[in-house]
Protein backbone atom coordinates (compact mmCIF):
# COMPACT_ATOMS: atom_id res chain seq x y z
CA UNK A 1 0.00 0.00 0.00
CA UNK A 2 1.57 3.63 -0.86
CA UNK A 3 1.40 6.42 1.33
CA UNK A 4 -1.32 8.01 -0.92
CA UNK A 5 -3.41 4.93 -0.59
CA UNK A 6 -2.95 4.50 3.22
CA UNK A 7 -4.25 8.14 3.71
CA UNK A 8 -7.52 7.71 1.40
CA UNK A 9 -8.19 4.94 3.19
CA UNK A 10 -8.00 6.15 6.32
CA UNK A 11 -9.98 9.65 5.32
CA UNK A 12 -12.37 7.03 4.01
CA UNK A 13 -13.00 4.89 7.01
CA UNK A 14 -13.49 8.40 9.15
CA UNK A 15 -16.03 9.52 6.61
CA UNK A 16 -17.84 6.38 7.34
CA UNK A 17 -18.04 6.95 11.04
CA UNK A 18 -19.01 10.30 10.65
CA UNK A 19 -21.69 10.12 8.09
CA UNK A 20 -23.04 6.83 10.20
CA UNK A 21 -23.27 9.17 13.22
CA UNK A 22 -25.03 12.28 11.65
CA UNK A 23 -27.19 10.07 10.04
CA UNK A 24 -28.62 8.19 13.51
CA UNK A 25 -29.31 11.56 14.51
CA UNK A 26 -30.96 12.41 10.92
CA UNK A 27 -33.20 9.37 11.40
CA UNK A 28 -34.25 10.17 15.10
CA UNK A 29 -34.69 5.99 15.88
CA UNK A 30 -32.33 3.84 14.26
CA UNK A 31 -29.36 2.58 14.97
CA UNK A 32 -26.75 1.16 12.24
CA UNK A 33 -26.02 -2.75 12.36
CA UNK A 34 -22.47 -3.59 10.84
CA UNK A 35 -21.03 -6.11 9.31
CA UNK A 36 -17.18 -6.32 9.03
CA UNK A 37 -15.82 -8.68 6.14
CA UNK A 38 -12.93 -9.83 4.45
CA UNK A 39 -12.66 -10.75 1.13
CA UNK A 40 -11.10 -13.66 -0.22
CA UNK A 41 -8.84 -11.68 -3.10
CA UNK A 42 -7.07 -9.38 -0.69
CA UNK A 43 -8.38 -6.17 1.93
CA UNK A 44 -12.24 -6.14 3.05
CA UNK A 45 -14.37 -3.47 4.75
CA UNK A 46 -17.22 -2.77 6.89
CA UNK A 47 -21.34 -2.65 5.61
CA UNK A 48 -23.75 -0.78 8.00
CA UNK A 49 -27.48 -0.99 7.20
CA UNK A 50 -30.22 1.33 8.96
CA UNK A 51 -33.25 0.77 9.09
CA UNK A 52 -35.28 3.43 11.54
CA UNK A 53 -38.00 6.19 11.57
CA UNK A 54 -36.96 8.32 8.84
CA UNK A 55 -35.11 5.39 6.75
CA UNK A 56 -36.93 2.33 5.45
CA UNK A 57 -33.58 0.95 4.45
CA UNK A 58 -30.11 2.36 3.69
CA UNK A 59 -26.88 1.59 3.73
CA UNK A 60 -23.32 3.17 4.68
CA UNK A 61 -20.28 0.93 3.21
CA UNK A 62 -16.92 1.28 3.28
CA UNK A 63 -14.20 -1.00 1.74
CA UNK A 64 -10.46 -0.76 1.18
CA UNK A 65 -9.75 -4.23 -1.18
CA UNK A 66 -6.54 -5.06 -3.20
CA UNK A 67 -5.24 -7.88 -5.50
CA UNK A 68 -4.93 -8.76 -9.14
CA UNK A 69 -7.08 -7.11 -11.77
CA UNK A 70 -7.68 -9.63 -14.53
CA UNK A 71 -7.71 -8.67 -18.15
CA UNK A 72 -11.61 -9.42 -18.68
CA UNK A 73 -12.22 -7.04 -15.45
CA UNK A 74 -9.48 -4.95 -16.72
CA UNK A 75 -11.38 -4.36 -20.42
CA UNK A 76 -14.75 -3.99 -18.98
CA UNK A 77 -13.53 -1.18 -16.65
CA UNK A 78 -11.54 0.50 -19.18
CA UNK A 79 -8.25 0.31 -17.57
CA UNK A 80 -6.24 -2.43 -18.47
CA UNK A 81 -4.88 -5.49 -15.91
CA UNK A 82 -2.55 -5.19 -13.15
CA UNK A 83 -2.79 -5.02 -9.45
CA UNK A 84 -4.97 -2.86 -7.89
CA UNK A 85 -6.48 -0.98 -5.03
CA UNK A 86 -9.81 0.25 -4.38
CA UNK A 87 -10.98 2.65 -1.59
CA UNK A 88 -14.04 4.46 -0.98
CA UNK A 89 -17.66 4.97 0.84
CA UNK A 90 -20.88 4.10 -1.09
CA UNK A 91 -24.15 5.11 0.38
CA UNK A 92 -27.79 4.80 -0.47
CA UNK A 93 -30.88 5.68 1.38
CA UNK A 94 -34.48 4.43 0.19
CA UNK A 95 -37.00 6.42 2.81
CA UNK A 96 -40.15 5.32 4.33
CA UNK A 97 -41.80 8.24 2.88
CA UNK A 98 -42.53 8.17 -0.99
CA UNK A 99 -42.56 12.19 -0.22
CA UNK A 100 -38.67 11.95 0.62
CA UNK A 101 -36.02 11.20 -2.04
CA UNK A 102 -33.80 8.33 -2.40
CA UNK A 103 -30.23 9.97 -2.17
CA UNK A 104 -26.61 7.95 -3.39
CA UNK A 105 -23.41 9.04 -2.70
CA UNK A 106 -19.94 7.62 -3.68
CA UNK A 107 -16.44 8.74 -2.74
CA UNK A 108 -13.72 6.09 -4.54
CA UNK A 109 -10.11 6.31 -4.88
CA UNK A 110 -8.04 3.61 -7.70
CA UNK A 111 -5.06 2.84 -7.59
CA UNK A 112 -3.47 0.39 -10.67
CA UNK A 113 -0.07 -0.80 -11.76
CA UNK A 114 -0.24 -2.22 -15.10
CA UNK A 115 1.32 -2.38 -18.03
CA UNK A 116 1.04 1.50 -18.04
CA UNK A 117 3.17 2.01 -14.99
CA UNK A 118 1.09 3.14 -11.35
CA UNK A 119 -1.70 5.27 -12.13
CA UNK A 120 -4.67 6.37 -9.70
CA UNK A 121 -7.33 8.38 -9.63
CA UNK A 122 -10.41 9.70 -7.74
CA UNK A 123 -13.85 9.63 -8.43
CA UNK A 124 -17.43 9.82 -7.65
CA UNK A 125 -20.52 12.06 -6.95
CA UNK A 126 -24.56 12.31 -5.31
CA UNK A 127 -27.32 12.12 -7.15
CA UNK A 128 -31.20 12.87 -5.96
CA UNK A 129 -34.03 10.68 -6.92
CA UNK A 130 -36.93 11.91 -5.49
CA UNK A 131 -40.26 10.00 -5.84
CA UNK A 132 -42.18 13.05 -6.65
CA UNK A 133 -40.03 16.20 -8.08
CA UNK A 134 -40.22 19.16 -6.67
CA UNK A 135 -38.23 21.86 -9.08
CA UNK A 136 -37.11 23.72 -6.22
CA UNK A 137 -36.02 21.48 -3.91
CA UNK A 138 -34.27 19.89 -7.19
CA UNK A 139 -32.68 23.25 -7.65
CA UNK A 140 -31.49 24.03 -4.17
CA UNK A 141 -29.91 20.44 -4.53
CA UNK A 142 -27.99 21.85 -7.07
CA UNK A 143 -26.78 24.98 -6.14
CA UNK A 144 -25.39 23.15 -3.01
CA UNK A 145 -23.17 21.00 -5.14
CA UNK A 146 -21.97 23.78 -7.32
CA UNK A 147 -21.25 25.53 -3.97
CA UNK A 148 -18.87 22.23 -3.36
CA UNK A 149 -17.38 22.38 -6.73
CA UNK A 150 -16.96 26.43 -6.85
CA UNK A 151 -15.48 25.88 -3.57
CA UNK A 152 -12.42 23.83 -5.37
CA UNK A 153 -12.29 26.00 -8.45
CA UNK A 154 -8.92 24.09 -9.51
CA UNK A 155 -10.37 20.77 -9.23
CA UNK A 156 -14.26 21.03 -9.52
CA UNK A 157 -15.85 22.01 -12.72
CA UNK A 158 -19.80 22.12 -11.92
CA UNK A 159 -21.31 22.51 -15.24
CA UNK A 160 -19.15 19.25 -16.63
CA UNK A 161 -19.71 17.19 -13.50
CA UNK A 162 -23.68 18.08 -13.69
CA UNK A 163 -23.24 17.13 -17.48
CA UNK A 164 -21.59 13.87 -16.92
CA UNK A 165 -24.44 12.91 -13.90
CA UNK A 166 -27.22 13.38 -16.70
CA UNK A 167 -25.12 10.67 -18.60
CA UNK A 168 -24.31 8.33 -16.27
CA UNK A 169 -27.86 8.27 -14.18
CA UNK A 170 -29.81 7.35 -17.03
CA UNK A 171 -32.04 4.40 -18.38
CA UNK A 172 -31.47 3.75 -22.19
CA UNK A 173 -34.16 1.16 -22.27
CA UNK A 174 -36.30 3.79 -20.96
CA UNK A 175 -35.63 6.71 -22.04
CA UNK A 176 -35.03 8.86 -18.60
CA UNK A 177 -33.18 9.88 -15.93
CA UNK A 178 -32.83 7.87 -12.77
CA UNK A 179 -33.97 11.27 -11.08
CA UNK A 180 -32.83 14.76 -11.58
CA UNK A 181 -29.07 14.10 -11.00
CA UNK A 182 -26.39 15.74 -9.25
CA UNK A 183 -22.70 15.80 -9.84
CA UNK A 184 -20.60 12.67 -11.28
CA UNK A 185 -16.86 12.80 -11.87
CA UNK A 186 -14.63 9.84 -13.06
CA UNK A 187 -10.47 9.20 -13.61
CA UNK A 188 -9.84 12.84 -11.84
CA UNK A 189 -6.27 13.41 -11.33
CA UNK A 190 -6.38 17.17 -11.61
CA UNK A 191 -4.37 19.10 -11.03
CA UNK A 192 -2.40 17.54 -8.55
CA UNK A 193 -3.04 14.83 -5.83
CA UNK A 194 -4.06 17.06 -3.14
CA UNK A 195 -6.20 18.67 -4.80
CA UNK A 196 -7.99 16.31 -5.76
CA UNK A 197 -8.36 14.68 -2.91
CA UNK A 198 -9.14 17.57 -0.86
CA UNK A 199 -12.15 18.18 -3.60
CA UNK A 200 -13.71 14.43 -3.16
CA UNK A 201 -13.21 14.31 0.55
CA UNK A 202 -15.63 17.50 0.25
CA UNK A 203 -17.99 16.18 -1.52
CA UNK A 204 -18.43 13.45 1.35
CA UNK A 205 -18.82 15.50 3.72
CA UNK A 206 -21.01 17.40 2.30
CA UNK A 207 -23.52 14.63 2.01
CA UNK A 208 -25.67 14.54 5.05
CA UNK A 209 -26.27 18.21 5.22
CA UNK A 210 -27.22 18.21 1.24
CA UNK A 211 -29.66 15.41 2.63
CA UNK A 212 -30.80 17.03 5.78
CA UNK A 213 -32.22 19.94 3.55
CA UNK A 214 -34.43 17.51 1.57
CA UNK A 215 -35.71 15.88 4.57
CA UNK A 216 -36.51 18.90 6.34
CA UNK A 217 -38.79 20.32 3.27
CA UNK A 218 -40.60 16.63 2.76
CA UNK A 219 -40.50 14.82 6.07
CA UNK A 220 -43.71 15.62 7.11
CA UNK A 221 -45.88 15.44 4.03
CA UNK A 222 -48.65 14.03 3.72
CA UNK A 223 -49.28 10.67 1.46
CA UNK A 224 -51.35 7.47 1.09
CA UNK A 225 -51.68 4.02 -0.86
CA UNK A 226 -51.26 5.60 -4.02
CA UNK A 227 -48.26 7.82 -3.33
CA UNK A 228 -46.96 3.73 -1.90
CA UNK A 229 -47.62 2.32 -5.23
CA UNK A 230 -46.08 4.59 -7.17
CA UNK A 231 -42.55 5.32 -4.93
CA UNK A 232 -42.56 1.06 -5.99
CA UNK A 233 -42.80 1.72 -9.42
CA UNK A 234 -39.97 4.42 -9.10
CA UNK A 235 -37.67 2.22 -6.97
CA UNK A 236 -38.32 -0.49 -9.58
CA UNK A 237 -36.57 1.81 -11.77
CA UNK A 238 -33.36 2.12 -9.58
CA UNK A 239 -33.07 -1.32 -9.42
CA UNK A 240 -33.11 -1.43 -13.07
CA UNK A 241 -30.55 1.05 -13.28
CA UNK A 242 -27.97 -0.32 -10.44
CA UNK A 243 -27.99 -3.82 -12.15
CA UNK A 244 -28.27 -3.27 -15.95
CA UNK A 245 -26.03 -0.02 -16.55
CA UNK A 246 -24.15 0.33 -12.98
CA UNK A 247 -20.23 0.48 -13.65
CA UNK A 248 -19.96 -0.22 -9.69
CA UNK A 249 -22.04 -2.98 -9.28
CA UNK A 250 -20.08 -4.54 -12.33
CA UNK A 251 -16.83 -3.49 -11.17
CA UNK A 252 -17.82 -5.18 -7.33
CA UNK A 253 -19.31 -8.73 -8.72
CA UNK A 254 -16.29 -9.13 -11.03
CA UNK A 255 -13.45 -8.66 -8.33
CA UNK A 256 -14.98 -10.97 -5.95
CA UNK A 257 -16.63 -8.28 -4.19
CA UNK A 258 -19.26 -9.11 -0.45
CA UNK A 259 -22.70 -9.76 -2.82
CA UNK A 260 -24.37 -8.27 0.33
CA UNK A 261 -22.60 -5.10 0.14
CA UNK A 262 -22.75 -4.36 -3.47
CA UNK A 263 -26.50 -4.96 -3.54
CA UNK A 264 -26.99 -2.91 -0.61
CA UNK A 265 -28.50 -0.49 -2.95
CA UNK A 266 -31.43 -2.54 -3.31
CA UNK A 267 -34.58 -1.08 -1.76
CA UNK A 268 -37.15 -3.11 0.73
CA UNK A 269 -39.83 -3.48 -1.88
CA UNK A 270 -40.48 -2.65 -5.72
CA UNK A 271 -42.84 -3.21 -8.24
CA UNK A 272 -42.84 -3.80 -11.72
CA UNK A 273 -46.35 -3.28 -13.59
CA UNK A 274 -46.69 -4.43 -17.31
CA UNK A 275 -47.25 -1.18 -19.78
CA UNK A 276 -47.82 1.76 -16.61
CA UNK A 277 -48.76 5.12 -17.71
CA UNK A 278 -48.90 8.03 -15.37
CA UNK A 279 -52.47 9.15 -15.55
CA UNK A 280 -52.64 12.60 -17.51
CA UNK A 281 -52.62 15.63 -15.41
CA UNK A 282 -51.68 13.73 -12.40
CA UNK A 283 -48.27 14.40 -9.97
CA UNK A 284 -46.77 11.08 -11.10
CA UNK A 285 -47.03 12.07 -14.69
CA UNK A 286 -45.23 15.38 -13.83
CA UNK A 287 -42.80 13.94 -12.46
CA UNK A 288 -41.75 11.77 -15.28
CA UNK A 289 -42.10 14.70 -17.74
CA UNK A 290 -39.03 16.08 -15.26
CA UNK A 291 -36.57 12.95 -15.82
CA UNK A 292 -34.58 14.04 -18.79
CA UNK A 293 -30.95 15.14 -19.39
CA UNK A 294 -29.77 18.67 -19.30
CA UNK A 295 -32.78 20.80 -17.44
CA UNK A 296 -30.63 23.56 -16.14
CA UNK A 297 -31.69 22.93 -12.36
CA UNK A 298 -29.10 25.73 -11.01
CA UNK A 299 -31.22 28.08 -13.17
CA UNK A 300 -35.01 27.49 -12.40
CA UNK A 301 -36.58 30.45 -10.44
CA UNK A 302 -37.41 29.79 -6.56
Amino acid sequence: MTERSSACVEAFRDLQDDICRELERLDGGGRFREDAWERPGGGGGRSRVLSGDLIEKGGVNFSAVHGTLSEAAGKSLGTGAGAFLATGVSIVLHPHSPRVPIIHMNVRYFELDGDAGRRWWFGGGIDLTPHYVDPGLAARFHRGLRAVCAAHPRTARYDAYKAQADRYFYLPHRDETRGVGGIFFDRLTEPDFPSAFAFTRAVGESFVDLYAEQVAATRHSAYGPAEETWQRLRRGRYVEFNLVWDRGTRFGLETDGRTESILMSMPPRADWVYAHEPAAGSPEEATSAWLRQGVDWVGLAD
